[in-house]
């Protein structure tokens, strides 16, 4: 069975034994998230007085206290969220919400990954396991990564001539409506106004993309490998010598 049909990140790294050891040493694994492989990164379950149905312990950083992003989620479980997403995205319920945490918690310095993991419980609902700071760069860095090859994914598929105009623009309308069910769910409210106004900018976007497309196939272009320049209806390169001064 694959990474990804077991619910776990594709070639996403374990996180126990990182590579300087820090935040490893006297914790032991305990039971992952629900519906998370054995290689999800939790450090330890949570205690009792950790337990994220209860009031915030008072000891708990101010921001933390206050953070509400996932609100609307209470009650929800890891396995429903996770679900969700693989039904409509490349990532984790893990990702989604630690890359989400990650933008919030950013400083001039980086990001608090030490208090994104020691606070995951409170921060985010789903969540029931605190994780260590490399377990949370990992999931960072595995968002980021799925992010980069599914954009890449995408962006040919618009480029290739294999849709039409009208059915690039409904799929640009089935996955926008999905990004926008996400950002609500984090708790960002949007008019209807604003909708509009970022359909039409994408709308407009992707028009730009495929005009820029077709006059890329039928003119030459420049291998991403080498440099050397492909004319169109060859497949070969082509090296252009520069002219000489009796030319």
């Amino acid at each position: 069975m694959s990474d990804e049909a077991d619910g776990r990140p594709d070639g996403e790294p374990d996180a126990e034994g990182g590579a300087d050891g820090s935040d490893q040493t006297e914790r032991t694994p305990t039971p992952r998230e629900p519906g998370l492989e054995s290689s999800e990164p939790a450090v330890r379950e949570v205690e009792e007085g950790d337990d994220p149905t209860t009031p915030m312990a008072p000891d708990l950083p101010e921001d933390v206290r206050k953070y509400d992003r996932f609100k609307k989620m209470d009650g929800a479980t890891y396995d429903r969220a996770n679900d969700f997403l693989r039904d409509r995205t490349y990532i984790t319920a893990r990702e989604w919400a630690i890359a989400r945490l990650c933008a919030d918690f950013r400083t001039e310095t980086g990001v608090e990954m030490t208090k994104i993991g020691e606070n995951l419980p409170h921060l985010v609902p789903f969540m029931t396991d605190t994780y260590t700071p490399q377990a949370v760069n990992q999931a960072r860095a595995s968002f980021k990564e799925k992010v980069r090859k599914s954009g890449a994914t995408f962006l040919y598929g618009a480029m290739c001539d294999f849709y039409t105009a009208e059915e690039l623009d409904e799929l640009m309308y089935e996955v926008t409506e999905v990004a926008k069910f996400l950002l609500e769910v984090e708790g960002v409210e949007l008019t209807v106004e604003e909708e509009l106004a970022a359909e039409d900018r994408i709308g407009d976007v992707m028009r730009e993309v495929r005009e820029s497309s077709a006059a890329l196939r039928h003119d030459h272009v420049t291998c991403p490998e080498c440099g050397h320049e492909i004319e169109s209806g060859t497949g070969g390169h082509s090296e252009h010598e520069p002219a000489s001064a009796d030319d």
